[in-house]
């Protein structure tokens, strides 16, 4: 229900500036109420605590991202072809939102394992769209037969995050978008026949 409200939305954007600017450890709960334009105790209307508005703001993010991409590779005939809008939009998303790219790429890496163990649960979607691509793939006979699902989904998965980290640990120096038909011809490749 609360998820649904304009504030919940507000804290959630404001936290991602927050802790985008000032490191989630350095991100005070008066700072993120602050940016949101709210009593601090508002927060504590709609979050326990600061890792429940950093876990809230991954599923929130992740939620509209993983919609997205899905919108996005509707109606696309190929697996290969889905692969490739979902590492352009991964990219787009991310470099149009420099602030949530640093808090999924670094913020969220440096938290205790029980937060990133919650975090893990939320990603789940996003690794499952991967798992259909490939899956998909596969009974098209774009990939091979003898792909391992689960490897494949962790080289996706991880060369698109490392490419994301990489432009950010350089400063975003790079045009993000304009990789994404390079990564994913590695892609292919290491996925076809």
């Amino acid at each position: 229900m609360k998820r649904n409200k304009p504030k919940f939305r507000q804290i959630i954007d404001a936290a991602v500036v927050v802790i985008a600017e000032n490191g989630y450890h350095q991100a005070q709960v008066s700072k993120i109420a602050k940016q949101a334009g709210v009593a601090d105790g508002t927060i504590y209307l709609y979050f326990k605590n600061k890792e429940d508005i950093l876990i809230s703001l991954f599923q929130e993010k992740m939620g509209v991202f993983i919609e997205i991409i899905e919108e996005k590779i509707e109606g696309k005939d190929s697996a290969a072809e889905k692969l490739l809008m979902l590492v352009e939009n991964h990219f787009k998303l991310l470099s149009e939102d420099h602030h949530l790219a640093i808090v999924t790429q670094l913020e969220l890496r440096q938290s205790n394992k029980e937060l990133r163990l919650k975090i893990n649960e939320v990603l789940k979607g996003y690794l499952m769209l991967i798992d259909r691509i490939l899956i998909e793939g596969i009974e098209k006979g774009e990939f091979s037969g003898s792909l391992d699902i689960r490897l494949a989904r962790q080289m996706i998965f991880g060369t698109i995050d490392e490419t994301v980290t990489s432009w950010v640990m350089n400063d975003l120096k790079f045009d993000l978008p304009s990789q994404a038909e390079k990564v994913h011809r590695l892609l292919i490749c290491g996925c076809g026949k």
